[in-house]
């Protein structure tokens, strides 16, 4: 049976069907919108590109950057927070080996902390001068050398500086008396200076304002117990002393003309008085003898004097042949009035006799007893011979002294 015909009116000529989609069997916005402009004959709308994987990369970059830009701007004060919670740089314990530290006079916390850091002593400047700052009252330090160790905590620093032991001083004693040449020996002995440097120290007098008549450095060392700081100069260590008897000189009310022949006399009283009353009966003998009213000749006939001239600065005895050489410049004996310049290094009380000089018409004197210092002083010679006959007499009974 022949098919039936579809319905509604149909064009003549044969039929065509419509283009294939090519979208057919898609579901979507797409196909549909096509499917709507191919029956209303406008264009098919166009395919978007796809743009997601660039701009997502493109964010991730920015980000890391903002990112790296904000890591870079807190990295001073996330590290500044850092060490104020965990405290400035500090080593531990009390450290290792031997560091010699110097504080000089008006120094003070923060110049110690950085000669401490200087010398590898503490770590760090904060960690002493923190813990300076949060002492309970501020400590004192006294200026000095200090024997430290390398790489200690601040705590240990501050406690070495602290403790007394830790101070190096060099001890010199010079007794009152001693003659230059023994008082260098001292001094070499007591520090870390050698005898060589001081000698050569000692025989330039330009650097020390002696008078002019001085030709060495006897009787301008005052005799007294010197603390040196190790790496103290040969010069600066010999100023110290002679500064030291200037000042003597000063209180005592010596005018700086008057300084040499005060001190040449002093230093006659130092070697040949014994007890501290005699010295001033002592300086009065040398006066009364320098008085040509009293004593005509001028002689001081002292057996210190004589034998410092022959290089004996321990003992006063001298022999007859001793005390007629005429060519010892400090022979007293033969030689009229004072010795040629000093012949030991007086303290305080011989310059105070060379000064204030007793009352007396003594002129002679003899210690008779060298165990106790006694001294007998007389005005005629038949006093003083009574008086060597029992020295005489004393030596006799105690030849250790002979």
């Amino acid at each position: 049976m022949p098919p039936t015909p579809a319905s509604g009116t149909a064009a003549a000529g044969p039929s065509t069907a419509p283009p294939a989609d090519p979208a057919a069997g898609r579901t979507g916005r797409e196909s549909r919108a096509n499917r709507r402009a191919q029956l209303s004959g406008l264009p098919a709308e166009k395919k978007p590109r796809r743009k997601g994987a660039w701009g997502c990369l493109i964010v991730l970059v920015v980000l890391l950057a903002l990112m790296g830009a904000a890591a870079f701007a807190l990295q001073g004060p996330i590290s500044q927070l850092i060490a104020a919670t965990q405290g400035p740089e500090d080593y531990e314990g009390s450290g290792s080996g031997e560091v010699l530290v110097m504080i000089h006079d008006g120094d003070t916390g923060s110049d110690i902390a950085n000669t401490l850091v200087d010398q590898d002593v503490v770590k760090s400047y904060d960690a002493f001068y923190n813990l300076l700052l949060a002492q309970a009252t501020d400590p004192v330090f006294q200026p000095g050398a200090y024997q430290l160790a390398s790489q200690m905590s601040a705590q240990a620093a501050l406690t070495a500086l602290q403790d007394p032991e830790s101070r190096q001083e060099l001890t010199v004693v010079i007794p009152e008396g001693t003659a230059a040449v023994d008082v260098l020996t001292s001094m070499s002995e007591g520090t870390d200076i050698p005898l060589a440097d001081l000698q050569a120290a000692a025989a330039d007098l330009s650097g020390f304002g002696l008078p002019a008549e001085a030709t060495s450095l006897e009787g301008f060392l005052f005799p007294a117990t010197y603390t040196f700081q190790p790496g103290t100069t040969a010069h600066d260590a010999i100023k110290t002393l002679v500064d030291r008897q200037f000042q003597a000189l000063d209180t005592a009310g010596v005018a700086p003309a008057d300084r040499w022949k005060t001190i040449v006399m002093a230093s006659l009283i130092q070697r040949e008085a014994g007890l501290k009353d005699d010295y001033f009966k002592v300086s009065r003998v040398f006066y009364n003898r320098l008085d040509p009213a009293q004593w005509e000749s001028g002689l001081l006939q002292s057996d210190a004097t004589v034998a410092y001239g022959t290089g004996n600065t321990h003992l006063v005895t001298t022999t007859d042949a001793e005390r007629a050489d005429a060519n010892n410049a400090y022979n007293t004996y033969v030689h009229p009035g004072p010795p040629v310049g000093p012949i030991s290094n007086p303290g305080d009380l011989a310059i105070d006799a060379a000064l204030h000089p007793a009352d007396g018409t003594w002129l002679f004197f003899v210690t008779w007893n060298l165990d106790t210092g006694e001294t007998i002083f007389s005005t005629t010679v038949e006093e003083h011979d009574a008086g060597v006959a029992k020295w005489l007499a004393w030596m006799d009974e105690h030849p250790e002294y002979g």
